[in-house]
């Protein structure tokens, strides 16, 4: 059995193989998400990426690749690099006391919409419909609207992943992120998991995560590609 130092090099890779196994679609050595939850692809050796993104760009117009320090090798007739994320990876040292003032909701699937509109309001691009059955996803509602929301993403036995940290444009500043981020915290600390998150470098957010006793660990980039002709 991997530990955890081994599974948060390649965190969608064991995701796939343990929690998320029902959504691997692999493909010579490449493991990939169904793409209807999520397009997110891992792999030890990148020489085995040009066969399997050929594959997958079958099923999709676009994917990702994540990778600590490897850079993947793609057939350039059929696929364009879009962007490389330049990214790292935060692990929770220790979580300090929090006071949640706001009413926080676990949210079910009549919700699936409302946070798809959320998340492609602030920041487009990661998130589909799908992606909801990745995890819990908590929410904030303002006069019947929800205007504030935190999932659940990448998980294994071992550590579950903070993502779609999002709050509307109009509710921003009031410290509704920091609460739900603390809320969602303690629920993977109470299945005994070690939670973790990912942004990019230089995120304006980083400051707030390490207030709440994340530590930057490692690198973790995405390679974002999008198939010719799509």
């Amino acid at each position: 059995m991997s530990n955890l130092e081994d599974q948060l090099k390649n965190p969608v890779w064991y995701s796939l193989n343990e929690t998320h196994n029902k959504y691997l679609i692999a493909y010579e050595g490449v493991q990939f998400y169904d793409q209807e939850v999520c397009t997110f692809g891992s792999f030890f050796d990148e020489a085995n990426t040009l066969g399997a993104s050929r594959h997958y760009v079958e099923s999709t117009d676009s994917f990702f690749f994540v990778s600590e320090n490897k850079t993947p090798i793609i057939d350039e007739s059929k696929i364009v690099l879009e962007k490389k994320i330049e990214g790292c990876q935060m692990v929770l040292n220790q979580l300090p006391e929090i006071k949640i003032s706001e009413d926080i909701t676990l949210l079910g699937r009549e919700h699936m919409d409302e946070i798809y509109n959320l998340i492609w309001l602030v920041m487009p691009g990661y998130y589909r419909r799908r992606t909801f059955e990745m995890g819990n996803y908590y929410g904030i509602f303002k006069e019947g609207k929800l205007v504030a929301v935190t999932g659940q993403r990448l998980q294994t036995d071992l550590f579950i992943e903070i993502s779609a940290v999002v709050t509307h444009p109009d509710y921003t500043r009031k410290g509704l992120a920091k609460q739900l981020i603390a809320y969602t915290t303690n629920q993977i600390l109470k299945v005994n998991k070690k939670p973790i998150l990912h942004t990019n470098k230089g995120n304006l957010a980083i400051p707030l995560y390490e207030k709440l006793g994340f530590e930057l660990t490692r690198d973790m980039n995405w390679w974002s590609y999008r198939k010719i002709g799509s």
